[in-house]
């Protein structure tokens, strides 16, 4: 970040330290632990849903305190967000949650075509044809009314669904890492994108083309439409990066 972008982080703070976890839509929120485990993923969930929005300051003793931690921990957990991109943290000013610039999510996306393609169509090797069944009948009335009716947050919720089966199957650890750091920094972004009318129902329709690939068994078509698929989406995020972000 260059000194122009420092000088201009907001540098908020305030009520959002309580450790009381962001539940989905319909679930209960779960009990939340005072420990460094649950801080973090406290933390990472308030950052990638922009709930503690970009240029946010983290303070230490105040995370101490509400975590039940010590500071120590605290400055663990700062280390672990900072690696995976979600804070930054300066001499003298401590720690802010990081501003993802349009060129930043566009190399996101570019490094995401290649490593969910790769993934779905390592999945796609490693499965059986109906091991996908459950998946190709979310994604076909649920998944329809849900756009439809505009309940974007539910059609994000069957993505995450898909998109963790892959990761899961794929068979391929270096892999399933770096794009669950990639997915996590573009959570917010895939979500707008998601609102800009009828980027997704078109999406759907990639989404079950991939799925009707994996079910045939035939990898390589399902690495091409995966790959077409998020190589459509950062083409809508450049037209439409100023709303977005």
């Amino acid at each position: 970040m260059d000194d122009v972008q420092k000088r201009d982080l907001p540098e908020r703070a305030g009520p959002w330290l309580s450790p009381a976890p962001i539940a989905a839509p319909g679930k209960r929120p779960r009990t939340p632990r005072s420990d460094s485990s649950e801080m973090l993923r406290v933390l990472r969930e308030r950052i990638t849903s922009q709930e503690l929005p970009p240029g946010t300051k983290l303070i230490e003793q105040e995370l101490a305190a509400a975590f039940k931690v010590s500071r120590a921990r605290v400055r663990d957990t700062f280390g672990v967000l900072e690696q995976r991109g979600l804070i930054e943290r300066f001499p003298n000013r401590g720690a802010v949650v990081a501003r993802l610039t349009a060129k930043h999510v566009i190399e996101l996306y570019q490094t995401r075509e290649v490593l969910e393609g790769l993934a779905v169509r390592l999945a796609t090797e490693n499965t059986a044809r109906d091991h996908w069944d459950s998946l190709i009948a979310l994604f076909g009335p649920p998944a329809e009314l849900a756009v439809r009716n505009g309940e974007f947050e539910e059609y994000a919720i069957m993505l995450n669904r898909f998109r963790r089966e892959v990761t899961a199957t794929c068979n391929n650890a270096l892999v399933a890492s770096l794009l669950d750091l990639m997915l996590e920094r573009t959570a917010y972004v895939v979500r707008r994108l998601l609102m800009v009318p009828g980027r997704a129902l078109v999406g759907l329709q990639d989404q079950r083309a991939v799925l009707a690939a994996m079910k045939a068994g035939n990898g390589e078509e399902a690495e091409r439409l995966k790959r077409a698929n998020v190589h459509a989406a950062r083409l809508v995020f450049e037209r439409y990066q100023q709303i977005v972000l």
